[in-house]
């Protein structure tokens, strides 16, 4: 009974491990996604509010802003 519940245990700590792996590669995958969406949408937004656009002072003002 003991080795059942020693390999139990083995089990249950290797998948913990397996899904802490997963999520750190989903989170690190999709936040460098998170950070280019919201850099277009504010260099949408300076698009729109400025009457004379330059797209890499915009580019280089939304990243600075936003990486604060």
């Amino acid at each position: 009974m003991f080795k059942l519940l020693s390999k139990y245990n083995i089990l249950k700590l290797l998948f913990i491990l397996f899904v802490i792996i997963i999520i750190y590669f989903l989170r690190t995958h999709f936040s460098e996604y998170n950070l280019k969406r919201t850099i277009s949408a504010c260099i949408l937004a300076q698009k729109g509010t400025s009457e004379s656009f330059n797209l890499e002072k915009a580019r280089k003002f939304c990243e600075e802003k936003i990486k604060k």
